[in-house]
Formats: structure tokens, C-alpha cells, sequence
């Protein structure tokens, strides 16, 4: 059981994505709102939580009303790895996201920023990946070989050591991240809570598309 297992007036970054345990998110933030949010989480240390939208846009626009966000009830804590400033007014962050977590309560401040009470999931069960399931961890595998062999800067690899190629939770993870699907399908496959479900849905996806086979 973790500690701590509720969070108050956690800041929130509403985004076109899906964010899981164990992944990579770089971002380029130049909006007011955010430019403060992660300062202060980068100068303290804390995190702030990734949640994929349902409606509305990344940056508000004034041509759409600075219309408001909506978004998904169940998203992921994102810890700051890297920071810079290249210029004023533009921060260049890469995260790792973490825990899953709930949304029990949230606000939105005068200028925009989203904050919200939430409740952090259980870790997925560490599950090994099963025989029938091995070709899904062996393609992953194999295309961490080819990103080694070409020598990828570890700033710009899609994915982070350790390499956990025998437990299902990160694999299917993982593959989650990388395949094109639809954003309420990744959204669907991150709140599962059973990892070896998560890894056979995703086997299924790449068995019709010929990656793993």
C-alpha cells in the first residue's frame, strides 16, 4: 500500500494525450498559466498531474472563446526529469509520469490553471509476461535494439530505462504510448487495473497490424 495516498490542490495539465506509469512526455510550455505551475514544481520538486482532455484544446485561443477544457477523471502524476529556459517566456521540461490518480474534487483559478483533490491509484500488480504473450515484449525488445544501434541521445528516446521486458504492466504500456490509437482507446487501456488484460488487448492490436506475430 503507498503512502500518502491522497493529494490536495494538485496542479493539472490538461493535454491531447495520454500519459502512463512508467513513460516520457517532453513538453515546450510558453502559456501563462503553466509557465508558474511548472516553475514552482520544478523548484520544489513536486509533481503535477497529466490528464487527457475530452473537449477543448491544448492552448486557448481567442478565436474559439478561450473555450474551457474538459477532461478525464483518471490521469497520471508527471515528475520533472529535465528543465531549461532556452528564452524568456518558453520552458522546455521532460517528464516521467508515475502514479495513476483520481479526480475526487477540482477548481479552476481566475487565470486559467486547473487544481484538483485527488486519490492515487494502486501500482499495477508486477505480472510476468506470459508464454502466449512473449511476441508483444520480444518486438518491443527488438525496437529498443534498433534506437541503441542507432545511438539515440537518452534525451530523445520514447522510452526509459530500466527495460522491464518480462512484467506486463510495462510492456503493454509501453506499446500503449507508442501505437497510433485513438485517444479515448489509450485513455480506456491506462485506467485498466488488471495489467495482463491491458498487455492482451494491446497483443491483439498488434497481431492484426503485423507487428508482433
Amino acid at each position: 500500500m503507498s503512502e500518502a495516498l491522497t493529494l490536495s490542490c494538485l496542479p493539472l495539465f490538461p493535454l491531447g494525450t495520454v500519459l502512463y506509469p512508467g513513460g516520457v512526455l517532453p513538453l515546450r510550455i510558453f502559456e501563462v498559466r503553466y509557465l508558474d505551475m511548472i516553475g514552482k514544481c520544478h523548484k520544489t520538486g513536486a509533481p503535477f498531474g497529466v490528464v487527457a482532455l475530452t473537449h477543448g484544446s491544448e492552448v486557448r485561443k481567442p478565436e474559439d472563446g478561450f473555450a474551457s477544457e474538459a477532461f478525464n477523471t483518471v490521469g497520471t502524476l508527471a515528475t520533472i526529469s529535465s528543465f531549461s529556459v532556452p528564452q524568456p517566456g518558453l520552458m522546455v521540461i521532460r517528464c516521467a509520469g508515475a502514479q495513476r490518480f483520481e479526480i475526487s474534487n477540482r477548481e479552476k483559478l481566475k487565470h486559467g490553471l486547473w487544481i484538483a483533490d485527488v486519490t492515487r491509484l494502486e501500482d499495477d500488480q508486477s505480472i510476468q509476461v506470459p508464454d502466449d504473450l512473449r511476441a508483444a515484449a520480444n518486438a518491443l525488445g527488438k525496437l529498443i535494439k534498433s534506437l541503441q544501434e542507432r545511438a539515440v541521445p537518452p534525451d530523445q528516446m520514447p522510452l526509459q530505462p530500466p527495460y522491464r521486458l518480462d512484467d506486463c504492466g510495462w510492456v503493454a504500456n509501453r506499446w500503449c504510448e507508442l501505437l497510433p490509437m485513438p485517444l479515448e482507446l489509450k485513455q480506456r487501456l491506462m485506467e485498466l487495473n488488471n495489467p495482463l488484460v491491458r498487455l492482451e488487448l494491446v497483443s491483439d492490436i498488434l497481431e492484426r497490424t503485423g507487428i508482433a506475430m
